[in-house]
């Protein structure tokens, strides 16, 4: 057998679960034209499309399944557009919230409370007509939206989120033993949720506390096969919403999303938000001129720590926030998974060989990870 048809028989096998009744809904984006990737960015986004089709044309053998691409949104965190929604959730529901105007207010990020119950509602009476299992392999991540939370929490959908993947990581990090995987991501989890407060520091300057009480720690194990199950793949990181405006201190990413910063991007943080921004590349001054547009980016969002014996690449996020023994920080929206922000943004930003030290509600403190090495 194809090592790469051996690969997506096992993601649809032991991660995902699918059985032949169940209907599938996979989709990619493409390169928009406002975008300017250069060489090897358009090749990888390229062969990321091609995964998707070659998924598409494993599972529709056996199921009812439909490919849909669109239009790349250019920032992680967007909502994906209207005729993806009216695919996962089936006619019906599209069309009440459409009609309704809850549909334009989500896609706007602009949705209150009554809206976004409405929308709740609506999914809830009809969860059957909607699909039973999303891949999402759009280059840039919907993770971090309404309609991957709807359609989990509300529809009970199992969603695999893949973006910027690579087909070298079935390979790597997608070959695990994934039972091992989810007991020690299960274990870290746990003891985020347990604890008041974490201080991390590293060997490029990193110094940052941030609270943690409060919130629930998230075990993303790559084992999606129960209803409403949501994860990354590769999997493999215990992550959590901090607390909004606990953390103080400095963070120095080496590595953007893709590639290793020419000059190191420092992020002076005060109540929670970035109160300075040193860098000089173009990174930094592309995330400045996202904070000025919108104020709430600049919200630290999320705290991850990676648990993946095989991820290795450290210029892919997907995978290196998986890499066991990294830390990993982003700002921006945390709503879908316990916080309080929303906006159109969420990047990661993964720290190499940090000392991890949390503190519980009983004074006791406890390092998990030391110089890299996971220890606790």
């Amino acid at each position: 057998m194809d090592k790469t048809v051996k690969a997506i028989k096992k993601l649809v096998q032991e991660n995902l679960g699918i059985k032949k009744e169940e209907r599938v809904l996979i989709f990619c984006d493409i390169i928009s034209e406002h975008e300017t990737p250069n060489d090897d960015d358009r090749s990888r986004r390229a062969q990321l499309a091609e995964t998707a089709h070659s998924i598409f044309k494993y599972i529709s053998k056996t199921n009812e399944t439909v490919f849909l691409k669109y239009e790349a949104t250019g920032t992680h965190g967007v909502e994906p557009p209207d005729y993806i929604w009216k695919e996962a959730f089936g006619s019906h529901v599209y069309g009440s919230l459409r009609d309704s105007g809850v549909l334009e207010a989500l896609l706007k990020k602009k949705a209150g409370k009554k809206q976004i119950l409405e929308a709740e509602q609506i999914v809830m009476e009809r969860s059957d007509e909607a699909v039973d299992v999303v891949i999402a392999l759009s280059n840039f991540s919907t993770s971090h939206t309404k309609f991957r939370d709807l359609v989990t929490t509300c529809a009970g959908a199992r969603y695999a989120s893949m973006p910027l993947f690579d087909p070298d990581m079935f390979l790597g990090p997608m070959d695990v033993d994934w039972n091992e995987v989810q007991k020690n991501t299960i274990r870290i989890a746990e003891k985020l949720t347990d604890a008041v407060s974490v201080s991390i520091t590293a060997p490029n300057g990193t110094n940052l506390s941030i609270g943690l009480n409060g919130r629930q720690g998230i075990a993303d194990t790559g084992i999606l096969t129960e209803e409403g199950a949501f994860g990354n793949l590769p999997a493999g990181e215990a992550f959590i919403a901090p607390p909004e405006y606990t953390a103080e201190g400095l963070f120095v990413a080496e590595w953007g999303p893709t590639r290793k910063f020419k000059f190191p991007v420092k992020f002076e943080i005060k109540k929670g938000t970035i109160f300075i921004l040193q860098g000089l590349d173009k990174f930094a001054s592309a995330m400045r001129q996202q904070i000025d547009i919108e104020p709430k980016c600049a919200v630290l969002a999320e705290l991850g720590i990676g648990t993946n014996p095989k991820a290795s690449k450290p210029d892919n996020i997907l995978e290196s926030e998986k890499i066991l023994g990294t830390i990993h920080i982003a700002f921006g929206d945390n709503m879908s998974f316990g916080g309080k922000i929303r906006t159109s943004f969420h990047q990661d930003f993964v720290l190499f060989s940090p000392t991890v030290e949390l503190e519980y509600a009983d004074g006791n403190r406890e390092i998990i990870i030391k110089e890299g090495k996971l220890v606790g």
